[in-house]
Parts: structure tokens; sequence; C-alpha cells
């Protein structure tokens, strides 16, 4: 008798503190969408209309609004969070800016949203006008704007929004190297990480506040360093790495949540290709008692919106006769895939490094670099659109051409090797030159082993002292991507033509265009 009475005590001592101090919340997030407002294929391009009848592709607008209205009816606690790179990637963004974002994300009731890099791919005026199209907070810890004028007074470090009677912070976080990246001007003064965070932690749990969340636009490498740095941060949102965490996804890089010390990292991919649930179990101190859940694949058995297919496709049509051109034809698929162009030779990169020389040969230049993180898609095989080039090559680069020396060459090599490891956009596709690297070796320290350009009809050894003549693409020549060695190149001329229409008929030119890859490119 006596230990029924215990146990039954205990039980109820037990239920009656999860009552009153056990706090569950459901976050739900996106992060790095891209303008992919349209469905996407398995390469993350354009996915016909017969595929997408046929349940062949994956996210669209209309399809994240059933995602997250079911995912929604699943519990009566959630937020819906972003972690950045809203802007760029489709001819919507391209027309639209930030607007169709902006409705789309209000119609969604966004509880918040980090900056991303590409936020500040047109400046800070573009960003800001977004900013005042949404009604949600926009974050951005680790930056000084007070300098800027277009966003000071208005872009915050940090906020608080409250949800089942609870408040919840809400820190964001923007990549450190955003100036190498994106174009967000001189006013800006880009901050450490882990110190911007831990000072809006410290700023907030000072206010009362004990569930903080991070929204991350910094990458999985990043968002561990922070999450193993600071105190008080219970989830990390992530983004910009474009990284799978998973239970059962194959390609998935690592679990969901990936736990370091007490804080919760997830991050969903991109492109509208997965919708994260993350179910946080607090205790009254605003501890993490269970972190559990798994990113939903947005496929062709989550019905689309009816009424968003037809918003969709009216915003569409300035765009339809633009992209729907047919340029050039594919005899196989094109990978463009960032987990293959960031670390190694593609055959995206050779297509375009290729296309990119082949312009400008006839002015004596004989070497092409290309950055990987301007290639943005794959492409399948038969008829190519412009439309699809214009996925692969969003940016409206144009062709740049200049004169280095050897030496400057090989430097601006082994910056393009240096981040490998973060799966960074400055990793080199080249024409006009062959190179090998070694991953032991650290970064900028002597990665690039061997050298050699192609003179005549054969490779030679790079020579250190003698000038050659290189074409890149104006984000790249300007130094982004940390490619800040050829800033002071000489002879600069950065007005070429747009980076997409060169590769659009450079492929048109060759008929069927087959993926190739030569070596040019070798890991020791």
């Amino acid at each position: 008798m006596l230990k029924t009475l215990l146990t039954s005590a205990a039980a109820l001592t037990l239920t009656s503190g999860i009552a009153a101090a056990d706090y569950s919340l459901t976050i739900l997030h996106t992060n790095d969408f891209h303008a992919r407002f349209e469905p996407i294929s398995k390469y993350d391009s354009g996915c016909s209309a017969e595929d997408n009848t046929e349940g062949k592709c994956f996210g669209g607008w209309a399809r994240l609004v059933n995602a997250v209205k079911d995912a929604r009816s699943r519990t009566n606690n959630s937020i819906l969070v972003d972690g950045g790179d809203q802007f760029q990637g489709t001819l919507f963004y391209t027309y639209y800016k930030g607007k169709v974002a902006a409705e789309m994300m209000n119609g969604l009731q966004y509880d918040g949203m980090t900056v991303g890099n590409h936020e500040f791919d047109d400046g800070p005026e573009v960003l800001a006008g977004f900013m005042d199209s949404v009604g949600f907070p926009i974050l951005m810890s680790n930056a000084d704007v007070s300098g800027e004028p277009a966003l000071a007074g208005k872009l915050m470090k940090s906020t608080t929004i409250e949800r089942g009677g609870e408040k919840i912070g809400l820190i964001g976080l923007t990549p450190q190297d955003t100036p190498d990246l994106a174009s967000p001007g001189k006013n800006i003064i880009f901050t450490d990480p882990s110190e911007a965070v831990q000072g809006e932690v410290d700023k907030l749990t000072a206010e009362g506040v004990n569930k903080i969340i991070v929204l991350s636009h910094s990458g999985f490498v990043v968002d561990k360093l922070v999450a193993a740095n600071t105190t008080g941060v219970d989830v990390i949102v992530g983004g910009h790495s474009n990284t799978l965490l998973s239970n059962t996804q194959e390609r998935a890089v690592d679990v969901y949540p990936v736990m370091v010390n007490d804080t919760a990292i997830v991050q969903a991919y991109a492109y509208g290709k997965f919708l994260g649930e993350l179910n946080v179990t607090f205790d009254d101190d605003g501890k993490i008692t269970e972190a559990k859940g798994e990113p939903l694949l947005i496929d062709g058995q989550v019905a689309e919106d009816a009424t968003i297919l037809s918003r969709v496709s009216e915003l569409a049509k300035p765009l339809d006769e633009i992209r729907n051109e047919v340029v050039a034809e594919a005899a196989e698929a094109l990978i463009g895939d960032r987990d293959v162009c960031r670390v190694e030779e593609c055959s995206m990169g050779n297509l375009i490094a290729d296309a990119m020389l082949e312009r400008v040969k006839g002015q004596g230049v004989s070497i092409a670099i290309a950055n990987s993180g301007g290639i943005r898609a794959s492409i399948d095989a038969g008829e190519v659109t412009m439309g699809e080039v214009l996925t692969v090559l969003p940016f409206q680069n144009t062709l740049s051409t200049f004169e280095i020396s050897g030496q400057t060459v090989i430097d601006a090599l082994e910056n393009g090797v240096s981040q490998v490891e973060e799966v960074a956009g400055r990793f080199p596709q080249v024409a006009g030159l062959q190179f090998s690297w070694d991953p032991s070796v650290a970064p900028n320290e002597g990665r690039i082993q061997d050298v050699v350009v192609m003179e005549g009809d054969t490779f030679v050894p790079i020579d250190p002292a003698k000038t050659y003549k290189v074409v890149s693409n104006n984000f790249v020549r300007g130094g982004g991507d940390g490619f800040k060695m050829f800033v002071d190149a000489d002879n600069v001329y950065d007005f070429g033509p747009d980076l997409a229409d060169v590769v659009a008929e450079y492929m048109a030119e060759k008929g069927p265009v087959s993926p190739y890859l030569d070596g040019r490119i070798v890991k020791k």
C-alpha cells in the first residue's frame, strides 16, 4: 500500500511539474529559397508543367503554403522563421526584386528572418524596401549599420516575439564576409558572429527572456562554432551552406537536429524543397529537455494551393517570353550542384569557363577563372531554355577582362581552394590552365601544387613573373569571393556581355552539349 501511494505521489509530482513548467514549441523553418516560387526539378532548376503534373517536381510557393498549413495543424504552438537568402536565383527576382518574396512571406505569416548575403545583392536600398514591405522583423546582429542611411535605426540585431504566453528571443546572423559575397556597400561594418550573438543573448537574458533562437545565415560550420563559443542559445536555424540535416534522407550531412552542448542546430537544404519542423520542449528555466523533428520533403505528394497557383501564373506572364525561348540542347545532364562544383572540377563549371574563354580569346586572353558560387543549378538533358540558363547564372554578372602576373594567378587559385571544407563559393572553375591542390596543406599556405597554362597547343608551367590576360566576371574581378588580388589588376574592362548570354550562345554554337571532365583540376 505504501509503495502504491509513493508511486502515485511521484507520478502526481511529475505530472504537476510538466503541467506547470514545460513549454513546447514547433519551429517551422525555411532557408535559401532563392526566388523559387515555381516548382523545381531534381536539379533545383525549372520543372516543366508536364513533369509537375506527373508528380516529378518539388517545392514552389503553392506547395509551401499547404506544407506550412499542414504542419501548423499538428501543433497549437508554432512559429515560422527563415534563415535568409530569399533574394536572387530566378527571373522572379531579376524582374520584381524583393516584392514577390515579401508577398509570399506576408501571406505565410512568417515570424522572423535573418539577412542573407544575397539580400545585399542590389545594395542596402533594396533590402530596406523589402523590410518596409514585410510585417515581421528582419534581423542582423553581427554588423554595425549606423553609418548606412538606408538601414540605420531600421535593421535590428534582435527582437522578442510572444507565443503561447512565453517570450521568445530572435537573433539574426549574417556571413562576416558578406562584403566579399555581395554588395552591402562601404558603410556597414561586419563583425565576429560569436561575439555578436553572445552580446544579444546577454541583452535578452537581462530582459527575462530564456528561450533564444538564432536565425543564422552563416553556414553549418559557423553555426557549430557559435553554438560551442556561446552560452544561452537554445536553437540555431541555419542557412547559407544549403545543408541538409535529416534522420531519413540519404544525402543528409548530419542528423536533425545536431546538438552542440545545449544548442540544437537545424537547416533544411534550400530552394523550398523542404520545410523544417523542429519540436522543442523547454523546462521552466528555458533549458531544452527534448528536441526532435525532421525536414519535410515538399514533393509531388503535397498539393498545390489553387489561389497561389493562379497568382504565380499571373506574376510569371512578363517573364515567359524571355525564359521560354529555347536557346540550346543538352545531350546529357550538366551538373552544377554546389556539393560538386564547390569542391572539384564539374561539367557545368567547365562549360562556363570554356564559354568565357572562347568569347574573348581573340583579345589575347588565355585564362578563365569562374567562381563556383556563381553556379546555382544544374541543367537536365533535352531542350535548354533561356530561363534554365538564367537559373544557373542569375546574377547578371558581366565578363571582365584584365591583366595580372602569373604569381597573382597562383594566389587567386590559392584563395579559391582555401575554404573547400566550408563548401564555399570561391572554389575556381577554370579554362586555359590546369592545377593540382593538396587539401592536407593548411589554407593559404601552399595548397596549390602545380599550375600549367596553355601556350599554343601545349600546356607549360606558369611563369610567376609573366603577365597573363584573364577573363572572369565583374563580381570576382571586383574582389568578390575573396579574390581581392584582382582589384588592382591592369587594363581592366568590367563591362563585357552578360555571362548568361555568353553561355547560352556558346551552347547554341556547339550543338547538343555533352558534359565533360578533362582533369583540369586535380586533388592530390
